[in-house]
């Protein structure tokens, strides 16, 4: 019988290419990823990866193996959460990955709503944006994260998980009051010869940055740089930049920054959790608290719950 463990690493290596990509994600050497290689092709009495240059490429025999991985795995998740369902009441610890965002207003608040609910289940947070907290979610070192996603940017779902959304977070514009009287005129074209705060690349926010501004007919000149978009407010504050980021992110702007939410769809906030878990206690427990606290008329609901057409349902699917 083939090893599950290993079909994981033949997976991920077929994502990442490299085996000192694998071994990082894995914490082990790469010597030991080839090992585990060598032994899975035993198992499986078929040539699974083959040299390519100074890496590895999967064989026609090795891709068909690890695109038969994901099923396995959520096979198995749902398994576990057959057992587990017998439990009575979710316990034990339950790491939760967070982008930095929606720490406050979605991170926090469920802490408080599982002590009242599930007092025996012990959440741990853990600060992770997007492209973070996925691999952690698939190495099983995370349980749940609390993502997002840009639909305009049309990325792909991520194999082997499922998004259930949360709410929709607009985009938002921030410039400097002198500036407000020009974008109400002119709309997001007024601002081309303006320097950019963004994020730093490889960023979706960044690149949702970079959509907007083309779609108003110029290409932004990013003059700064900033993984916290909102302490990036305060270079908007001192006259000399402009900026685009979630709504999140925008509660107190600093004085002399005005905020506009933008027309069209912004990001989605969602729950992402590995396929097949959803039904396991802890895993489905919160996410009913994460339901129930960000749906429509909630208290201290941190947004409207309607995603974009297309993301109303469970579907199988970056910071800031």
């Amino acid at each position: 019988m083939l090893d599950v463990k290993r079909m994981v690493i033949l997976r991920d290596l077929a994502e990442h290419s490299r085996v000192t990509a694998v071994a990082d994600l894995h914490g082990v050497t790469p010597s030991a990823v080839s090992q585990q290689l060598r032994a899975l092709e035993a198992e499986a009495g078929a040539v699974l990866v083959e040299k390519d240059g100074r890496g590895l490429r999967l064989t026609p025999a090795g891709a068909a193996l690890a695109a038969a991985c994901e099923p396995v795995l959520a096979a198995l998740e749902r398994a576990e959460g057959a057992v587990r369902a017998l439990d009575t009441e979710p316990i034990g610890d339950l790491a939760v990955g967070c982008a930095p965002s929606a720490l406050a207003t979605v991170a926090a608040p469920l802490v408080a709503e599982l002590a009242v609910r599930h007092p025996r289940l012990r959440p741990r947070i853990v600060q992770a944006d997007p492209e973070e907290a996925l691999p952690l979610l698939r190495g099983r070192r995370l349980d749940l994260a609390v993502t997002y996603a840009y639909p305009l940017l049309g990325a792909p779902p991520a194999a082997g998980t499922t998004a259930v959304p949360l709410f929709a977070d607009p985009l938002c514009l921030a410039l400097p009051q002198a500036l407000l009287p020009a974008y109400e005129r002119e709309g997001l074209a007024a601002l081309g010869a303006c320097a950019w705060v963004a994020a730093p690349a490889p960023s979706s926010c960044r690149e949702m940055l970079l959509h907007a501004c083309r779609n108003a007919g110029f290409t932004p000149r990013i003059a700064h740089e900033c993984g916290d978009l909102r302490s990036g407010l305060w270079l908007v504050a001192t006259g000399q930049a402009v900026s685009i980021l979630p709504k999140l992110l925008c509660d107190a702007p600093p004085p002399g920054v005005a905020v506009r939410e933008l027309p069209g769809p912004g990001r989605t906030l969602d729950a992402l959790v590995r396929a097949g878990t959803e039904t396991q206690p802890a895993v489905a427990a919160t996410l009913a608290a994460l339901t129930a606290l960000t749906s429509a008329g909630a208290p201290g609901a941190p947004g409207a719950p309607a995603p974009p057409a297309g993301r109303g349902a469970p579907t199988a699917a970056s910071g800031r």
